[in-house]
């Protein structure tokens, strides 16, 4: 049923991802009321008493679950808490959106998808990247060129008619590089028993989503190989022939982008550089075209204002100069991209509210959580691991 009135949020988990997304988006949103913030930190809820006005803390959260008042919770707390608090609600009746990754273990996140489905509740993970103003646009010309090609007049066909066919042509493949610093992980992400398999799980479920949200086909088979915690590198194949390749790298720097998207097919290329730049090649023929995508935090709007990739680059060298004068190398980061988290809850508070389906609900997200599993038996067993290997 259509309800146009806004819905009564509670944010269990009120740390350094919440206070930065979900706290503030939710505070501003005409279709939320930030109604609960719940924390066992009493100093995390006096900065959201402060910052954020909500109608109530606490630090429990079955007090959270336990109040008619609530009608959906934003579950922003590290892995090890997904399970209980979602059956809680589900059995409670109350949306939930849970930050990425579904489950810490295979076991969990199979109960999980049983919960949710049973109660029917509106329920969205927190694959944010799929609602990035950049992905959403790289997504629709890439799937647009997958599905229905244009003659490129200028392609270079050498050989012509003499060119053998291959049963792969057209087949589509993915390429996607994330640079990240290990040297800027909060301390939780070390913690085995916060994090037991590291960013093989926490960090790759947003990779194998998107991988999957692009290829549009079933991943089959994985294989990876990894140095620990700081190097990882993924090769997912799928049904109809697709390769998706994943190399995450925290041995890199905050000084460059942390993440490049490159989609081939058809004779055609997509390249997204860290959200702020689409290039195209090959599509409708073209050879090819350039999307600039506003930033999300904008600190120096007078730096770059060429925009895309060479203005992301100008701006953060200006931050990471003002950083060294003041003292603060946190600055390297006061320049935002638009990773999608404030369109992502948007969309989940319109299913809640009966206006449109979870933009990415419990199979989706399983379906990038089994990948991730797959990789990590792979990694460990060296070897490649078939997805039906890895429980539903």
């Amino acid at each position: 049923m259509l309800n146009v009135e806004p819905v009564r949020m509670a944010v269990v988990g009120c740390g350094s991802l919440a206070q930065a997304t979900h706290l503030p988006m939710l505070a501003r949103s005409s279709k939320a009321i930030l109604h609960t913030c719940c924390d066992v930190s009493e100093a995390a809820l006096a900065l959201c008493r402060e910052r954020f006005r909500p109608l109530k803390t606490c630090p429990r959260w079955e007090d959270v679950v336990a109040d008619p008042e609530v009608e959906g919770i934003c579950l922003a707390t590290t892995e090890k808490l997904r399970e209980p608090v979602i059956a809680a609600a589900a059995e409670a009746g109350k949306a939930v959106y849970v930050e990425k990754p579904l489950a810490q273990t295979l076991e969990e996140m199979v109960r999980i998808r049983r919960v949710v489905e049973a109660a029917g509740i509106p329920f969205c993970v927190g694959h944010n990247r799929r609602a990035a103003p950049a992905l959403l646009l790289a997504h629709c010309l890439f799937r647009h060129h997958m599905e229905q090609p244009a003659p490129c007049s200028w392609r270079w066909d050498r050989e012509g008619a003499e060119r053998p066919r291959l049963a792969e042509d057209g087949r589509p493949s993915i390429a996607l590089r994330i640079n990240d610093d290990w040297h800027s992980w909060k301390k939780w992400v070390f913690d085995g028993t916060q994090a037991p398999y590291g960013p093989m799980l926490f960090e790759m479920s947003h990779f194998t989503d998107i991988c999957n949200w692009m290829m549009a086909e079933e991943p089959v088979e994985v294989i990876a190989l990894e140095t620990g915690m700081l190097n990882h590198a993924v090769i997912v194949r799928y049904r109809q022939g697709g390769l998706a390749t994943i190399t995450m790298c925290a041995n890199g720097s905050w000084g460059y982008p942390k993440e490049l998207y490159e989609m081939m097919g058809n004779g055609g290329m997509v390249a997204v550089y860290d959200f702020v730049e689409i290039v195209t090649a090959g599509l409708g023929g073209r050879v090819n075209e350039r999307h600039v995508v506003p930033l999300a935090r904008d600190p120096c709007p007078e730096i770059g204002q060429e925009g895309g990739l060479a203005g992301w680059l100008a701006k953060r060298r200006w931050c990471a100069e003002q950083g060294m004068r003041e003292g603060r190398p946190e600055r390297i980061l006061d320049v935002g991209v638009d990773k999608g988290h404030s369109r992502l809850m948007e969309a989940f508070l319109e299913e809640v509210r009966g206006q449109g389906s979870s933009p990415c609900g419990v199979g989706s997200a399983i379906l990038a959580t089994r990948v991730c599993f797959a990789a990590i038996r792979s990694a460990v067993e060296r070897r490649p691991v078939l997805l039906s290997e890895v429980p539903a």
